[in-house]
């Protein structure tokens, strides 16, 4: 296959995941359910919680079931879940349980097959441009709120926010069909012409492709999917509450609000690509050494930021670390345990993301019911991201002569 048509596979993938992505804009639609059907702000956010719960799971299982029939038919299976999900949210009035099981469960499966499929597509077609790529290969998923969420906003505003739902799944379901079409392997033993890796690139990748259960037995894959859960846990925390927060520190409205999560949601996606692409230069260790420390400050002073302008670009930062984590973490593991099996690999290693869409969406409106404020949360997280730098420090490749 010539190379040139692997950035056919490339584009397409962004366009899977810039639909996919669009759970990000789930801030917008927390508000307008609160008021509509008088849900707490946990309960909504719950089900933004089980779609990135489910997710996690089900892009471990999208890796083992590619290994066996290929991205095209994970990917279109993907598509049908996802947009089939959101369309049937449409029909939860006054149902929370529907919600939880359209949008959260149903969806979430499609957002986890069609998530892996990309990532581990990708990495096999770019083995020259392994940290680039897999950052583009996620930086669409990150980008998708962009679209999404100014929208979705006038969506809700002039036909209802049960109607929007319809309206995107419907919306959904076409991009995702279409973009699934041009997903496949590269032939075995596919490599680009003329290419050979660099004596640097050697030395920080496998000496083998590990199966799954192997790379299980290496305490570099738990470590791995801690920095990730931290990483992770930051972001998706801010990503759940966005639209509330700028509201209430910046007296912003819904629209101007709207407008803000749709910029800020741009960094998400940036971050993917940026981040991946500096990790080929400083490795992925030093890459999320720096995130976490920028992270530590950025937490810290967000609460005292009143003015909506500086508001979105200190969100814009947060939101390009959190993308930098899926961005770099999806080549972090193809380096340590080869590129045949990340699909499966990488899958389970977004359990992370799971537990993470657990833990920091939940805690941060916990927070902010029980203080009455986000403060208290923000300084916690700055406190957990300082703790974090020493992972990236002290994680080192799998032993050599382990792999051998």
């Amino acid at each position: 296959m010539k190379t040139g048509n692997r950035w056919v596979i490339a584009i397409a993938g962004v366009f899977l995941q810039i639909a996919l992505g669009a759970v990000y804009a789930w801030s917008v639609f927390r508000i307008p359910l609160s008021k509509q059907f008088g849900w707490s702000i946990s309960q909504v956010t719950f089900t933004f919680t089980i779609s990135i719960f489910v997710l996690g799971f089900a892009a471990f299982f999208g890796g083992l079931w590619m290994n066996r029939v290929g991205p095209r038919t994970v990917a279109l299976t993907a598509g049908t879940f996802y947009g089939l999900g959101v369309f049937l949210a449409s029909f939860s009035a006054n149902k929370l349980w529907w919600l939880y099981l359209s949008y959260g469960v149903i969806g979430g499966i499609g957002l986890g097959l069609g998530y892996i499929v990309p990532v581990a597509t990708l990495v096999k077609w770019f083995p020259d441009r392994r940290g680039l790529i897999t950052g583009i290969a996620v930086g669409g998923f990150g980008a998708g709120a962009l679209i999404t969420a100014p929208v979705a906003t006038r969506l809700i505003q002039t036909v209802g926010v049960l109607r929007t739902f319809a309206y995107l799944g419907v919306a959904y379901f076409i991009v995702t069909i279409i973009a699934s079409l041009f997903m496949r392997n590269p032939p075995e033993g596919w490599q680009p012409e003329g290419w050979t890796p660099s004596e640097k690139e050697t030395a920080q990748r496998a000496t083998h492709d590990f199966v799954l259960s192997e790379a299980l037995k290496a305490w570099q894959w738990w470590a791995l999917w801690l920095i990730l859960f931290l990483n992770t846990s930051a972001g998706i925390a801010i990503i759940s509450q966005e639209a509330p927060i700028f509201e209430e520190l910046t007296k912003a409205s819904a629209i101007v609000a709207g407008g803000m999560v749709g910029i800020a949601s741009l960094g998400n996606g940036v971050g993917r690509v940026f981040w991946a692409w500096l990790s080929d230069l400083i490795t992925r260790r030093g890459t999320f050494t720096v995130m976490f420390i920028v992270q530590v400050l950025l937490f810290w002073f967000l609460p005292t930021i009143t003015v909506p302008s500086i508001m979105t670009t200190v969100t814009f930062v947060i939101l390009m670390c959190y993308g930098g984590g899926f961005g770099t973490m999806p080549a972090f593991t193809a380096d340590y345990f080869g590129p045949k099996n990340v699909g499966p690999i990488y899958g389970l290693m977004l359990t992370a993301w799971s537990f993470a869409s657990v833990f920091g969406p939940l805690y941060i409106a916990r927070m902010r019911e029980t203080t009455g404020n986000y403060s208290g949360a923000l300084h916690f997280i700055a406190i957990v991201m300082f703790g974090s730098v020493l992972l990236p420090i002290i994680v080192r490749p799998p032993r050599r002569e382990r792999s051998m």
